[in-house]
C-alpha cells in the first residue's frame, strides 16, 4: 500500500470493471470491490447468490476446477472462490450461500 496512491493507480482495475459492465451487463450485479491495499485487483462478490457467481464463472470462461469450496460460519455458509485474469486486473470472485441443512430421517419412519 502507498501513502501517495492517487486514483490514476487503481487504473487497471477501474477499467476492467468498465469493460465488465459494457460486456456482461446483463449479469447479475455483484458488490464490487477495489482496494488501494491490492491495487491490481478488482473483487466481485456476491451474496446469497451463488447461481450469481456460476453465471459469471460460466462467462469469463473461468474452469470449474479453478473453483475452491470451504465453509465457514460453523459451517451454515459456503464460500466460492476463484480468480482470473481480465483487462489486466486480477479478478477475484466470491460467491457466498447458505448450507442446505441437512434433514435427519429415523430409521422405520415412514
Amino acid at each position: 500500500m502507498s501513502e501517495n496512491l492517487t486514483l490514476d493507480d487503481l487504473a487497471v482495475p477501474l477499467r476492467a470493471l468498465r469493460m465488465l459492465a459494457a460486456d456482461f451487463g446483463h449479469l447479475p450485479a455483484p458488490d464490487v470491490h477495489v482496494s488501494t491495499i491490492y491495487a491490481e485487483q478488482l473483487e466481485l462478490s456476491f451474496y446469497d447468490d451463488l447461481p450469481g457467481f456460476e453465471m459469471w464463472r460460466e462467462a469469463l470462461g473461468v474452469d470449474p476446477d479453478a473453483v475452491t469450496y470451504r465453509e465457514q460460519g460453523d459451517g451454515r455458509t459456503r464460500v466460492l472462490r476463484t480468480t482470473t485474469t481480465y483487462a489486466g486486473a486480477e479478478l477475484e470472485l466470491i460467491g457466498y450461500g447458505d448450507v442446505a441443512v441437512p434433514v435427519s430421517v429415523e430409521a422405520g419412519a415412514a
